[in-house]
């Protein structure tokens, strides 16, 4: 069941790489503008210095790291408010360092330097308003019922307006693959005392949180009576397995209608 999982994960990732390539809006028809174009200048300055010897000169990779081109996580990008953060933990345990010290200006002139390369690439597209072929009454039933969606969201809360925030393909790939979030631990130890807060780490031997003071904890798991990890993103993993073309296609013509 686990690599069947995996499998299907691969794919989802793979099928949003090829809506991507399909539904990117013709650049010839939305020309950048004189200021898009001094940002994607300067971002390509940054990134030749900063990314382009893993990712390569033009983001399409390298042996060493992957082509951002075909990235989810840049794909969902607005302006750099998904890249910022990502770029400033980086994945250390992946071979990708953090760069903390960039400023917010200069992550959205890497943004837009991506997003323009991404345009080049591509070339004439179909409009993102061709994924809109599903059906709104069945994704907000989807939404209320089999997806459990409404248990974690609310249309008139963490969702409100998401259909004129988001285009249709990133608000594909938000809920297909949503940024990571850190896990949350719950200790509780021998006297009986209850300790929450991030996982900072966890093995057969150690557990180690931060709390909501920024109080860093850390036990041998010997001397703890349990510990619980709670996934944020649990119920959008245990999705991926189960969504048909229709549900993704439901869902997402309902939620471009929360404007």
């Amino acid at each position: 069941m686990k690599k069947r999982s995996e499998l299907i994960t691969a794919l989802l990732f793979a099928c949003l790489g090829i809506c991507a390539a399909a539904v990117l809006v013709n650049p010839a028809a939305t020309p950048a503008s004189p200021a898009d174009k001094a940002a994607a200048d300067r971002g390509q300055g940054i990134f030749s210095a900063s990314c382009s010897f893993c990712h390569g000169s033009q983001a399409t990779g390298t042996e060493q790291a992957p082509n951002l081109l075909r990235s989810p996580l840049v794909f969902q990008d607005h302006g750099g408010d998904t890249l910022g953060p990502f770029l400033k933990q980086g994945r250390p345990t992946l071979g990708m360092p953090a760069f903390p010290t960039l400023e917010p200006q200069q992550v959205q002139d890497i943004a837009a330097f991506l997003h323009a390369r991404i345009q080049q690439v591509r070339g004439t597209r179909l409009p993102e308003t061709a994924l809109l072929v599903g059906d709104p009454k069945a994704g907000l039933a989807y939404f209320n019922g089999a997806g459990k969606c409404s248990t974690c969201h609310s249309p008139t809360g963490d969702l409100a307006h998401i259909g004129a925030k988001e285009q249709p393909l990133a608000l594909t790939t938000s809920f297909l693959t949503p940024p990571a979030k850190p896990s949350q631990v719950t200790v509780v130890l021998p006297s009986g005392q209850t300790v929450k807060g991030k996982l900072e780490y966890l093995d057969e031997f150690t557990v180690a949180l931060v709390d909501s003071a920024g109080v860093y904890h850390t036990w041998p798991r010997e001397r703890t009576k349990s510990v619980e990890v709670v996934d944020p993103l649990a119920a959008h993993k245990a999705l991926l397995p189960m969504y048909t073309d229709k549900d993704i296609h439901d869902l997402l013509a309902y939620l471009v209608t929360l404007k």
